[in-house]
């Protein structure tokens, strides 16, 4: 099974197996030795910079569901105004600029899911 983990804020993509069962005495087998087939970090977007300057970038800080966009490119924000909302949890979250700065890219759209981390809006 293929699964996708954050370390240290970088993706990697694991294979994994499954532990074999207890035997008949209902004691644990012990484990087999640990297999780590692959460990991948995953690719960055087309033409993306492998850097990123976080006081340029608004990251999401759960998992939820985009609801409303409040900015569009070009718009000067400053420190605290709101640049979007997201559901989570059947909660709005409202997610406001930690800095002033003018919207470079906006990489979400209305009910796009978006993960823990994920880049939302990039700032010039």
């Amino acid at each position: 099974m293929k699964l996708k983990i954050v370390v240290a804020g970088k993706m990697f993509e694991v294979e994994v197996e499954e532990a074999e069962p207890s035997d008949e005495d209902g004691l644990s087998a012990p484990a087999p030795p640990a297999i780590y087939s692959s460990v991948l970090p995953t690719a960055p977007k087309p033409g993306a910079s492998s850097e990123v300057d976080e006081a340029k970038v608004c990251r999401s800080p759960l998992a939820g569901v985009v609801v409303r966009l409040h900015v569009k490119l070009g718009d000067h924000v400053q420190m605290n105004d709101l640049l979007l909302v997201l559901d989570a949890m059947k909660m709005e979250i409202k997610i406001n600029a930690q800095s002033a700065g003018v919207v470079k890219s906006i990489e979400v759209a209305p009910n796009d899911a978006v993960k823990p981390e994920q880049v939302l809006v990039l700032f010039e």
